[in-house]
């Protein structure tokens, strides 16, 4: 469920057409689009393309967030988050888990890495405890939670990640609907912690996330 206040409730889908006047596109370049999976579509039964909000909304960023690249020896400043699926090794940080009991924002968060980061193996849970299973079993370069799970919450899951060595390499990036105010009850476990606002994670994920990549090794720890 997003957080997107509006007057009116935010389409979870458009028409070619409507995606073709957000964009400033022709039809047919939508179309193309749709073709070559930069934009994720469906037909109706009566053949008619549906194309996900979410998608349009990772398309259009991925046009202007400029994401540096560090593991790129003498890079100077950043490159557009659609240029990095050319700079992100597969053996450099392949693997990253998502703990996130929302439906959309796991569709979102998938996009994002399957859209800017194709060399990564994402795998995903939708509460800690079957996430906390497959920390262990996955053992990721980078792990995404939900501050706010059911069960054992996300605050909880850190800590308990935080105090077993087997995890020391893993990077840990925070994703929440709680603005700063809200999330004051969880600063113990949000110390310095990077912490994604999901309302602007189509922005900005793809920078926190190559960071993250970068970063993780045998040498770092949880945090």
């Amino acid at each position: 469920m997003t957080n997107l206040r509006s007057a009116a409730p935010v389409p979870e889908h458009f028409t070619t057409i409507e995606v073709a006047r957000l964009l400033g596109l022709a039809v047919r370049s939508v179309q193309l689009m749709v073709d070559r999976g930069e934009l994720s579509a469906w037909k109706t039964a009566g053949g008619h393309r549906r194309i996900s909000r979410v998608s349009v909304e990772l398309w259009r960023a991925g046009q202007s967030v400029v994401v540096p690249v560090p593991w790129v020896a003498g890079q100077a400043g950043g490159r557009r988050a659609s240029d990095v699926r050319a700079t992100v090794p597969a053996a450099q940080g392949g693997k990253v888990v998502l703990i996130d009991d929302s439906a959309h924002y796991r569709h979102l968060v998938n996009l994002v890495v399957r859209q800017q980061f194709p060399t990564v193996h994402l795998s995903v849970a939708d509460d800690a405890l079957a996430g906390l299973a497959m920390v262990g079993k996955v053992d990721p370069d980078v792990l995404i939670v939900d501050i706010v799970l059911p069960g054992i919450d996300g605050a909880t899951l850190i800590t308990t990640l935080r105090s077993h060595l087997q995890f020391a390499r893993c990077r840990l990036l925070v994703i929440t609907s709680l603005d700063e105010t809200q999330r004051s009850p969880f600063a113990f476990a949000l110390q310095g912690v990077t912490v994604i606002y999901k309302p602007q994670l189509v922005t900005e994920l793809p920078r926190a996330l190559a960071q993250a990549l970068s970063e993780s090794g045998p040498a770092e720890a949880l945090h």
